[in-house]
């Protein structure tokens, strides 16, 4: 266990927990261990999980939660008012995995005790009202992943640790042709920073498909999603808008896994397939994809093809990478060039290695 464990928090029995999480889809996967540490030191518990609307769909059949709350990323003045009357004092503890001011208010507001993240480098005020108010407070550390900081708020409330991310409940396919190997890839990352070169896609499944395998791209229901994908893989590829449960049932049947810094890459790592990240801009300190047994060795900044478990980083490793910022322009919609000069022969070398799970 880590040198912070503290005396674990006497709630009595069946106790009721909540958890805050507002954040992208990846974030409240990677809650996910913090969670089954909660369940795991009170199996008797009844834990809800406060999310954003958009961001529940990955929580789908948890066993180790009992109700997801989900709440407007813009609520009305008349929505927040509501949802604090729900909450308010309902629960022997809550915690924030945030150390934003809204987050930390709900559970202030929701716990009859409480325990957070405060910015350990932000404005001081805002650090010591959040030290004095939440019960319990650690602060959130860069650097670091962000699993590690969930346990690190496991080992604050005095649970032991179960670094496990835990999928949505597995629903089969039923279009999906049993007896073939296939490849699944995710071309299609919310912001253009984190996109890889059409021409690298396209490169990418005419060598898997070499390989012998059958190439499945994944779609989100956005359609401005759908719009770029059919523009990469211009009808050849099959592209498939799949639940999230669905999309569970559909890794843990493939061969490898190839997608750049999105929740569905997380989400494959976490079913144990054998998967294949490309990070650019994005630290993999902190956010590369925890691997289904656990990441032993932290992930390094940056390198060629880094291998953890059943996961393998890809990188383009440029003097300034990674960067942390919103690309070469500092903005959500710019190129990287790390990504845009990333090469394809690498990125299928690093396929090569996860279809063989070979780490060197």
């Amino acid at each position: 266990m880590s040198a912070g464990v503290r005396t674990p928090l006497a709630l009595g029995p069946k106790p009721r927990i909540l958890v805050v999480t507002l954040r992208r889809i990846g974030d409240v996967l990677l809650t996910t261990p913090l969670i089954r540490s909660l369940r795991r030191a009170w199996p008797d518990a009844a834990i809800d999980v406060l999310v954003f609307s958009g961001t529940a769909g990955i929580l789908e059949g948890n066993p180790d939660i009992s109700t997801v709350i989900a709440m407007p990323a813009r609520p009305t003045p008349a929505e927040t008012t509501a949802l604090v009357g729900r909450l308010f004092k309902r629960y022997d503890l809550a915690v924030s995995t945030q150390s934003g001011d809204r987050p930390t208010v709900f559970a202030l507001l929701a716990g009859r005790t409480h325990a957070g993240l405060f910015a350990e480098d932000g404005p001081a005020l805002g650090r010591a009202i959040k030290r004095a108010l939440l019960r319990r407070s650690i602060p959130a550390t860069t650097g670091i992943h962000r699993v590690e900081q969930m346990l690190r708020l496991a080992d604050v409330l005095g649970v032991p640790r179960v670094p496990e991310v835990v999928c949505p409940v597995s629903s089969p396919i039923e279009s999906l042709k049993s007896g073939v190997d296939y490849a699944v890839v995710h071309a299609a990352p919310m912001y253009r920073y984190k996109q890889w070169t059409r021409d690298g896609w396209r490169a990418l499944a005419a060598g898997l498909k070499q390989r012998g395998l059958a190439v499945i791209a994944i779609s989100g229901p956005d359609p401005n999603e759908r719009r770029y994908l059919d523009e990469v893989w211009q009808g050849a590829v099959p592209i498939h808008q799949l639940t999230w449960p669905q999309n569970v049932a559909l890794l843990k049947g493939a061969q490898v896994y190839i997608g750049p810094d999105t929740s569905v890459s997380h989400l494959a790592a976490a079913t144990g397939c054998p998967t294949v990240a490309l990070f650019g801009a994005t630290d993999p300190r902190e956010w590369g994809p925890w691997p289904a047994g656990g990441l032993e060795e932290p992930w390094q900044a940056s390198g060629t093809i880094q291998n953890r478990g059943n996961v393998w980083v890809v990188q383009n490793p440029l003097p300034c990478m990674p960067c942390g910022l919103e690309g070469c322009e500092r903005h959500v919609d710019s190129p990287s060039a790390c990504l845009d000069e990333l090469p394809a022969g690498r990125v299928l070398e690093a396929a090569d290695r996860a279809l063989a799970k070979d780490p060197a």
